[in-house]
């Protein structure tokens, strides 16, 4: 190291911590976050920092800041979908209405009747609450929630197929993301799968030849996340609900989206919703919350009272049950439907897929430019949103997106590490902001984010 060599002027972690303008941070945050940053700060500086300058006088406050506020920043974080997946199982699916918002505000500010019956004065159920609305909804004689679809799966095949066969056809045996493969969430249950039919043809006989005396349920997938085309069987949920009927086996559908609306009138067509299915009189339906629902994340399960209450009374339905924020948030977001033009507007999912292309492409205008006032080079392109979430999985949405110029991978990451995360995509070289999957309410936060983020003109 010569003499000129400026990291020989690079002050000791005490010198720092005696600085005048580090005060604030040590009043601000926990003095070892503050000594961990400082340290953090020398040791880049010491080792060049990726090329990076050596601090100046003035400038150590600013690194040792951004250190502290890398360590101070929650895990888990509000980031900014611009992807236009609506239904972005990374980043946790449905956005939440506001009246859900505001019915979890509610109940956790303080205590609720969550097990109390108000009327009789005594311990109640918190498997009573949603019940009422999901009846009304659906036509099903009863319904339980648990914590998600896989859970309400695995509750009534291990009621009802327990150390027995569950029979269900080879194509429908799909993996839902993660690795996460529904035979392998069956088997836990403690059901013996057995498999009918093929991967492209499975007809009503092939489980009728499968049913004997050690059968405790026929088990329909809803095939969510891809499709089957050409030459093709399956049999339906009515064929399978009686033939259930005839040999007193009963008939689970795993429905997986949670539908409670026809989105028909918006060119999604082809999905049934939740009282399409229970018309049908299977045993149970199962579904999601937090999918085309809207809701949070939970597993509901609709169907015969005898049915329903003998999963309830299961003891691994204490392992599944939601909390009270869920049930809060659930129920709010189902009261919506009750007037489906309302839930349609004000259920972010439903009013983000309905929107039409041109508020879209309006939207994108705007943000587009006020970016270019602010310096940063965008123009407006055509784009194709996408459900997501293993809902429509071929269907492709009409949207429109602004992109962005520059190197897209640097670009791409200063999007994704700013102090307000904007998760894009790139196509063509750049990068791209769809703002379908942007609520009209972010559009602002989503400009001033990337301003931010990319405040240096990026090459």
């Amino acid at each position: 190291m010569t003499t000129a060599d400026p990291r020989r002027a690079i002050p000791s972690v005490s010198t720092l911590l005696e600085r005048d303008d580090l005060q604030p941070l040590l009043e601000r945050a926990p003095r070892a976050l503050v000594v961990d940053a400082v340290r953090e700060v020398l040791d880049d500086a010491r080792r060049g920092g990726g090329g990076a300058p050596v601090p100046t006088p003035d400038t150590w406050f600013t690194a040792v800041e951004q250190a502290l506020a890398r360590r101070l920043r929650p895990s888990l974080q509000p980031v900014l979908n611009a992807t236009g997946v609506i239904l972005h199982t990374n980043l946790g699916r449905a956005p939440l209405a506001t009246v859900a918002i505001d019915a979890i505000r509610d109940v956790a500010a303080g205590y609720t009747n969550l097990e109390y019956d108000l009327g009789v004065g005594e311990r109640g159920s918190r498997y009573v609450h949603c019940v009422r609305l999901l009846c009304e909804l659906t036509g099903a004689e009863h319904a339980l929630v648990v914590n998600n679809c896989a859970a309400a799966l695995v509750l009534a095949l291990n009621t009802l197929a327990l150390d027995r066969e569950a029979v269900v056809s080879r194509g429908e045996l799909v993996e839902i993301g993660g690795s996460f493969r529904v035979p392998d969430i069956m088997t836990r249950s403690g059901a013996r799968l057995v498999e009918v039919g093929t991967t492209n043809r499975t007809n009503v006989d092939d489980y009728a030849r499968a049913l004997n005396e050690r059968t405790g349920a026929i088990v329909k997938v809803h095939r969510s996340n891809f499709t089957v085309s050409g030459f093709v069987a399956e049999a339906s949920l009515e064929e399978l609900v009686v033939l259930g009927e005839k040999h007193a086996v009963p008939v689970v559908q795993d429905f997986g989206s949670g539908l409670m609306v026809s989105l028909e009138p918006f060119g999604l067509g082809g999905e049934h919703t939740a009282a399409d299915l229970v018309r049908a009189d299977p045993a149970l339906v199962m579904m999601s919350g937090d999918k085309l629902l809207g809701g949070p994340q939970s597993g509901i399960l609709l169907g015969r009272r005898e049915i329903v209450e003998r999963l309830a009374k299961n003891p691994l339905a204490r392992a599944l049950r939601v909390d009270k924020l869920t049930l809060a948030a659930l129920e709010a977001t189902l009261a919506l439907y009750r007037e489906p033009a309302r839930a349609l507007r004000e259920i972010p999912v439903l009013a983000m897929l309905s929107a039409p292309a041109t508020s879209v492409q309006d939207r994108a205008g705007r943000v587009a430019l006020d970016l270019e006032r602010a310096g940063i080079p965008a123009r407006v392109v055509t784009s194709e949103a996408s459900v997501g979430g293993g809902a429509f999985p071929t269907a492709k949405i009409a949207s429109w997106a602004v992109a962005l110029d520059g190197d897209a991978t640097r670009v791409e990451q200063r999007l994704r590490t700013g102090t307000v995360p904007v998760i894009a995509r790139i196509m063509d070289g750049r990068v791209r902001l769809d703002l379908r999957s942007v609520p009209p309410g972010d559009d602002a936060p989503l400009l001033q984010a990337v301003v931010a983020a990319l405040r240096e003109r990026v090459a």
